[in-house]
């Protein structure tokens, strides 16, 4: 057992030291360099009274939703993750779960906004169309994603991170601390 938590602690810290970032046309960037990308995407939608909203199934939805709780109670900025259940159950039985992101991206972005989207597999149908939605309302994209490297979402936004590992503690572990970088980033700057 213990070497197996060695591992578990070992692989951790490769998942992160191995995250590729990239921009939306595909270059490469480095870590640092897309999590300041992000934070001034949110900090630039927030200086215009935009918000961040955030979106993700599963473990992803909980990141989603402690990273807005975070960002407006500690960082001042709007936002929200559109994980409610009612508005999921809803939305998913009325137009089909696919949809429980993109239509009310539809209602309620505004240009100027910040998507993030996280999806460790990178293939949720229900992410990739909102982050579609999003892109037509004129909002910024930052996604999140993991598993295969040939994932849809690592293509669509301004700032993208992948983290090279097909295991949910792996992906959901680094897709929280980057979100944590963000977030602290936002305090820092509203702090200094």
């Amino acid at each position: 057992m213990k070497t197996f938590i060695k591992n578990f602690f070992s692989n951790m810290h490769t998942a992160m030291d191995k995250t590729e970032c990239s921009d939306a046309h595909g270059k490469v960037m480095s870590l640092e360099d897309a999590v300041e990308k992000g934070f001034r995407l949110m900090k630039t939608g927030a200086l215009k009274g935009r918000k961040t909203i955030l979106i993700g199934n599963g473990g992803s939805a909980s990141i989603a939703s402690h990273v807005a709780v975070d960002l407006w109670k500690n960082g001042g900025v709007k936002a929200i993750a559109f994980n409610d259940s009612s508005l999921l159950t809803c939305i998913g039985n009325d137009f089909g779960y696919e949809h429980v992101f993109r239509v009310p991206i539809e209602e309620f972005a505004d240009e100027g906004d910040t998507l993030i989207a996280i999806s460790s597999s990178g293939r949720s149908k229900n992410i990739l169309l909102g982050v579609e939605a999003a892109r037509k309302k004129g909002c910024a994209v930052i996604t999140m994603s993991s598993f295969s490297s040939d994932n849809p979402l690592r293509l669509k936004g301004d700032v993208n991170f992948y983290v090279p590992s097909k295991l949910f503690s792996m992906a959901e572990t680094v897709h929280a601390l980057i979100a944590h970088a963000l977030i602290d980033c936002v305090i820092a700057q509203k702090d200094s």
